[in-house]
């Protein structure tokens, strides 16, 4: 991607001015915040500072902050939620479900009881794929 289309793309993007959301905790590549249509109580993203799409362009630098936060997310969603699980989840690319083309990890806290039958979990994103 030339700087030109980058730059534009990184414009256009919700997760590249933070402003309206409140960041929860940051280290030097990456912030935590709460997801604006969140799927539980609690439910946070971890996003990178630079703008990139997918997972597996980000470096190790990178991966290593965000999965710090990883670690920092659960413990304060422990003490704040209570939780009695969690979901992590990253979609890369459109068929896969994203729909901010900036990487973004998901940090959803699962609760007893928040669905009937939370069995294969991630395994739910094709529903018929779910139980086995």
């Amino acid at each position: 991607m030339t700087d030109e289309v980058h730059t534009a793309a990184a414009s256009d993007c919700p997760f590249c001015s933070l402003s309206d959301r409140k960041i929860l905790f940051q280290n030097d590549y990456a912030c935590a915040f709460y997801d604006a249509f969140p799927v539980s109580p609690g439910h946070l993203l971890i996003v990178p500072f630079r703008h990139v799409s997918s997972f597996f362009e980000l470096t190790l630098p990178e991966r290593q902050a965000i999965d710090s936060l990883i670690i920092k997310a659960k413990d304060f969603l422990d003490i704040k939620f209570h939780p009695d699980g969690y979901n992590l989840g990253v979609n890369v690319n459109k068929s896969a479900g994203q729909s901010v083309m900036h990487v973004h990890v998901h940090v959803i806290p699962r609760y007893q009881g928040d669905t009937p039958a939370p069995k294969g979990g991630v395994r739910g994103v094709i529903a018929e794929k779910q139980s086995y």
